[in-house]
């Protein structure tokens, strides 16, 4: 079941679960595909937190301890989540001693309606790094205008970071460029740049999504021939762009610091388009220093069927950009689907967070002790 799965790590792919609940945790799931389906780290996001606290099952006692406690529902939220990090946290934790640091990995995010602020964005990054307490820890920032500086700002404090909501080959660069801002300033306050890590989430399969949807509008012969070429040709170019500033004089000098380079994650994998091979963002995107985070349905996919042909990135840059090109000279603004994905990522989340603290809220109602 997992030859594809050892494949894709051996050709340099780190493979993280896009998923995390307290069951996964508690019934050993977790460790399993650790052991078993080569995984080496987890991602969530309030989607992932939304869905699992409001399932219920195992945050019972949590969450009667705190409605007795009388804690604000921002406050049960974070006491859950870092809960649950921290736990995941421990179980990655020989993976992130043996790769040095590099996997064994648990993200957790700010509160998605920060991510138009600046300051609070770094606050609430710092507050959260403090809460889980675990080296293995990578703090969600989301790559908006306001997130950059942030971005900076925590890594130069030494805070490990996984930007997310990453959509364009412009705003990458300006990712990029946050981080090594981040490293010079770490290294300029004396800090150990060998033990700051991060990785860049570009989002994939929501690219076909929105341009598929734009082409079968426009629904010439020609614009269904590029259906689900986009995304795979935006986050090659991402790798493209990655090689040209991890190669530069700039990152030279950090390297030399012993600074880690920030790897490109691709996001969003699961298939959406059923018309698709359901391991199209795992097969179609292996090149050495990624990370694919992966749904279960996508890992369970690959597992079974999934077809690793080596490096399916490099070599495809010019290709790449005639596939993009040519979407354009249909009248498709790129700039204007990137844009459109990234104010729609932080609003999908914003809502899922929203939905949490309702359900949240509600549950601390229902638990709360009844006055004598």
């Amino acid at each position: 079941m997992t030859d594809a799965l050892k494949r894709l790590s051996d050709e340099g792919v780190a493979i993280w679960l896009d998923d995390l609940s307290r069951k996964r945790i508690t019934s050993g799931n977790l460790a399993e595909l650790i052991d078993q389906s080569h995984v080496v780290g987890v991602t969530t996001n309030p989607a992932i937190f939304q869905k699992a606290i409001s399932g219920g099952e195992g945050y019972g006692r949590q969450l009667a301890d705190l409605a007795a406690r009388k804690v604000t529902v921002d406050e049960a939220i974070r006491m859950i989540t870092t809960a649950d990090v921290r736990d995941a946290a421990d179980i990655l934790r020989p993976v992130f001693d043996a790769s040095d640091g590099q996997d064994g990995r648990v993200s957790i995010e700010v509160d998605p309606r920060l991510a138009h602020d600046t300051t609070a964005t770094i606050a609430e990054a710092k507050q959260l790094a403090w809460l889980v307490d675990r080296p293995n820890t990578l703090i969600k920032i989301p790559a908006t205008k306001a997130g950059l500086p942030a971005i900076t700002e925590v890594i130069g404090k030494g805070i490990s970071v996984n930007v997310t909501l990453i959509f364009s080959l412009e705003r990458y660069r300006e990712v990029m460029d946050a981080y090594l801002a981040g490293l010079e300033k770490a290294k300029a306050a004396g800090l150990d740049l060998s033990k700051i890590h991060s990785v860049a989430s570009f989002f994939v399969s929501r690219v076909d999504t929105e341009i598929d949807k734009r082409l079968d509008g426009i629904g010439t012969d020609e614009a269904k021939a590029l259906k689900g070429k986009a995304a795979l040709a935006n986050a090659r170019l991402a790798y493209e762009a990655y090689e040209e500033v991890f190669g530069s004089e700039r990152w030279a000098a950090l390297d030399k610091a012993q600074a880690n380079k920030q790897r490109p994650l691709w996001a969003s994998t699961g298939v959406k388009d059923p018309a698709y091979k359901d391991t199209l963002y795992v097969d179609d995107l292996v090149a050495p220093g990624t990370v694919n985070t992966m749904p279960e349905a996508t890992l369970e996919a690959t597992a079974d069927h999934g077809v690793i042909t080596g490096d399916t990135i490099r070599g495809t840059y010019d290709r790449s950009r005639e596939e993009l090109a040519a979407v354009a000279r249909l009248g498709i603004s790129y700039d204007d689907v990137v844009q459109l994905l990234e104010d729609e990522g932080v609003e999908k989340f914003e809502a899922s967070w929203n939905d949490l603290l309702k359900s949240t809220e509600a549950e601390l109602e229902r638990l709360a002790p009844t006055e004598a």
